[in-house]
């Protein structure tokens, strides 16, 4: 399905109201690199059309998955993307940036796109409570809250660590 709505009867008639609910199959995704709506997917939207003098007012809520990557383990997980909108979509336009009615329907394309977009988390996890990945060895820490390694040896006192190894050397000797 389309992005594009037909708004014939709502036309220069204010008062007039209509109310929707679309199934739209995205023909691309939407989102970033690391939090996306995949193509294919679905999207309900539940809309509301109100004409008004100025032009006709569409109000709704989008909901949809988003695939994504816990940013503190890596793994892989789904998210619930539920967004509301508002939008006027204005008869004619007075600049570059104004959504307009065009002929018989407005397009809603770059409403969803926006609003979806903004609604993603900047860095998504899969629980509060994720401990992320060890920086030394790569492992969940969350599977072993126990988990350490040997502490590194300060790089200033390397010198230091090779004189003992040459020392148990020349012992052995």
């Amino acid at each position: 399905m389309s992005f594009l709505i037909p708004v014939k009867e709502l036309l220069k008639h204010p008062g007039n109201m209509q109310e929707l609910d679309l199934e739209i199959e995205l023909e691309a995704a939407i989102g970033t690199e690391l939090v996306k709506l995949p193509e294919g997917s679905i999207l309900d939207v539940s809309l509301r059309l109100e004409s008004v003098h100025e032009g006709i007012l569409a109000t709704g809520q989008i909901n949809g998955e988003a695939e994504t990557l816990c940013s503190r383990c890596l793994d892989s997980m789904n998210l619930d993307v539920e967004v509301d909108f508002q939008e006027l979509f204005a008869y004619s336009s007075s600049s570059d940036d104004e959504l307009v009615v065009s002929g018989e329907q407005i397009d809603l394309e770059q409403v969803v796109i926006d609003s979806v977009v903004l609604s993603l988390p900047f860095q998504p996890v899969c629980d509060q409570e994720c401990l992320g990945l060890c920086s030394g060895c790569g492992d969940k820490i969350t599977k072993d809250s126990e988990h350490q390694h040997e502490a590194p040896v300060d790089p200033r006192f390397s010198a230091l660590k090779d004189l003992l190894a040459n020392d148990s050397v020349s012992k052995e000797e």
